[in-house]
């Protein structure tokens, strides 16, 4: 495959918007040549919870996954929000197949130990285990895969995955296969310096930046792991990689990540 693949990653707060989402399916289907969709969609799974009175723990920006919180998290984001994404996306005139990763063996992930914090049934990606295989093929059939964060272990059981964790393995794994480009989407212009202030855009960060934000209190919880991951996938050979607004999907904006 001699075109570049683009990953973009949508979260929660976008999905929650219907003029957002529907904004930013029009533009995705805009972007040229072969791409992929992961999605998020915690605060939907959250609402789903109160309703039915199971509490919602977090740690370390990450959601701690009992076997209750697996079923909502498994209905919402495989189920509700998948397909939802995928007939948008139809709508636009983008050929998209919807896949969790236990679809095709397509992403096959390790339950975390429970040391230091047990986050239950969730899992870590090894970009060994991706299936760059079949997502080369669906590529060349012109679909798109969006990927929800529920993958599998390859014994029966399914694994919450961070959001942000799938795409920058999914990114790291299609790096191996064509030059590939990282976007995680949100509702912010960037990783803002002042959270108030949508000015403040911090346009980089890199792994010398990135303490001295953390110690100055800049950057702390959810957005912890999407630089984390930024930065692994950097190390690990895609080619670029960029945090910006959903609005701004096709403009050159928001925050780059680099070494």
């Amino acid at each position: 495959m001699n075109a570049g693949i683009t990953v973009v990653k949508i979260g929660g707060n976008v999905i929650d918007n219907p003029d957002a989402l529907a904004a930013f399916v029009k533009d995705f289907s805009k972007i040229c040549g072969p791409k992929i969709l992961i999605h998020g969609g915690g605060k939907e799974a959250t609402r789903l919870s109160a309703k039915l009175g199971i509490e919602t723990k977090m740690a370390g920006g990450r959601r701690i996954t009992d076997r209750d919180t697996l079923d909502i998290v498994t209905m919402v984001y495989a189920g509700l929000i998948n397909k939802r994404i995928v007939s948008m996306l139809q709508a636009a005139g983008c050929n998209a197949i919807g896949l969790s990763g236990a679809d095709g063996n397509v992403i096959r992930a390790s339950r975390r130990s429970p040391l230091p914090v047990d986050y239950g049934y969730v899992g870590d990606i090894n970009p060994e285990n991706i299936n760059t295989k079949l997502i080369k093929e669906l590529l060349s059939m012109n679909l798109t895969p969006v990927f929800c964060a529920i993958n599998h272990d390859g014994n029966g059981g399914l694994l919450n995955c961070n959001a942000d964790s799938v795409a920058s393995a999914v990114a790291m794994a299609c790096a191996r296969i064509a030059p590939t480009n990282l976007i995680f989407c949100f509702e912010k212009a960037g990783v803002l310096r002042d959270i108030n202030d949508e000015t403040s855009v911090i346009s980089n960060i890199t792994p010398e930046n990135y303490d001295a934000l953390i110690a100055e209190g800049i950057i702390d919880g959810g957005m912890l792991p999407k630089i984390d991951n930024a930065l692994k996938a950097i190390n690990e050979g895609v080619k670029s990689v960029t945090i910006k607004s959903s609005a701004q999907l096709l403009a050159v904006s928001g925050t780059c990540i680099s070494r």
